[in-house]
C-alpha cells in the first residue's frame, strides 16, 4: 500500500509503482529514458513526499522560502537516488530517511546560527542600520497570554483605523495571526517568526519592519494601559498616540488616541 494525499483519500502519492520507477529509473543508462520515467512516475511523489516531512516536523530555519526547501531536498534525493538499492527495504522509507537527514542537518545548523543572534538586523529605507531599525519580536511575544487577548481585541477593532495601506493591514493580520495561534508554536525564534510573516504576505524585510515598528509605538502605549488598568480601551479617535506620555507618572493618563 502506497502512501495517501491525504487522511481519507483513495489516491496514492508514494506506490509501489513508484518504487519500481525508481529501479528502472537506476538501471537505465538512456538520459531520455530516465528523464522520462522520472517526470512521469517520480517527481509529484518526491515532491509530495518533502513537503510532507518539512510541514510535519517544523522544518522551518531557513533563509529560504518552504517552496525553495523543498525544491532543494527533492534536488537532493535525485542526486542519491543511484544508491537505493532493490530489496535493501521500501523506497519510501529509505527517502524518507535521506531527506529527513538532511533537513535535520541543515535546519540544525541554521537554528544555533539563529540562537547567536540576539536580533534581526536590517536596513532602513535609508540604508543605515542600528538598534532602532531592528526588529525585536521579543516585544510582542514576552507579555501575558491575557494580556496579548488584550491587545488582539484592540487591533481587532481599529487595525483598518490605524493602517490605511492594503499591504501594511496584510503584515499586521498576519503578525496577529501569529499571536492568535500562539499555543501551537513550538519556538518563537525571532528570525523563524520574522521569515513566516515575509512568506504570509509576500512582503519584503523593509516594509514588515517598518510596520513592526509601528506597532512597537502602540505596544508600549498598551502595555502601560494594560499595566495600570487590566484592561486596554479599544476606543481609537485617529490622533496620535501622545510622545509627551510619562510611563513612570502616577497621574492619570488620558487614553483616547
Amino acid at each position: 500500500m502506497g502512501r495517501k494525499l491525504k487522511k481519507g483519500s483513495s489516491r496514492y502519492y508514494f506506490t509501489q509503482i513508484t518504487e519500481n520507477a525508481i529501479i528502472r529509473y537506476n538501471n537505465s543508462d538512456d538520459p531520455q529514458l530516465r528523464n522520462k520515467i522520472y517526470n512521469e512516475h517520480i517527481r509529484k511523489a518526491f515532491d509530495k513526499l518533502c513537503e510532507n516531512i518539512i510541514h510535519t516536523f517544523k522544518f522551518y530555519y531557513f533563509d529560504v522560502s518552504s517552496e525553495d526547501v523543498k525544491n532543494e531536498v527533492v534536488s537532493f534525493l535525485v542526486m542519491n537516488m543511484h544508491k537505493f538499492k532493490e530489496g535493501k527495504g521500501k523506497a519510501f522509507s529509505y527517502f524518507s530517511i535521506v531527506a529527513k537527514n538532511y533537513l535535520i542537518l541543515h535546519n540544525n545548523k541554521n537554528y544555533k546560527t539563529y540562537k547567536q543572534k540576539s536580533d534581526v538586523a536590517v536596513l532602513d529605507y535609508g540604508g543605515k542600520t542600528g538598534a532602532d531599525k531592528k526588529v525585536q519580536m521579543d516585544d510582542f511575544i514576552d507579555e501575558t497570554s491575557q494580556f496579548l487577548d488584550e491587545t488582539l481585541r484592540f487591533w481587532d477593532a481599529n487595525l483598518n483605523k490605524v493602517f490605511k495601506r492594503h499591504r501594511d493591514i496584510m503584515i499586521v493580520d498576519a503578525i496577529l495571526e501569529l499571536f492568535r495561534r500562539r499555543m501551537f508554536i513550538e519556538n518563537f525564534n525571532k528570525k523563524a517568526l520574522y521569515i513566516l510573516i515575509r512568506e504570509m504576505t509576500g512582503s519584503n524585510t523593509q516594509h514588515i519592519t517598518r510596520v513592526v515598528n509601528t506597532l512597537k509605538k502602540y505596544h508600549k502605549r498598551l502595555a502601560y494601559e494594560y499595566n495600570k488598568f487590566g484592561q486596554i480601551n479599544v476606543d481609537y479617535t485617529g490622533s496620535l498616540i501622545n510622545r509627551d506620555m510619562n510611563f513612570n507618572s502616577g497621574e492619570p493618563y488620558n487614553f483616547s488616541f
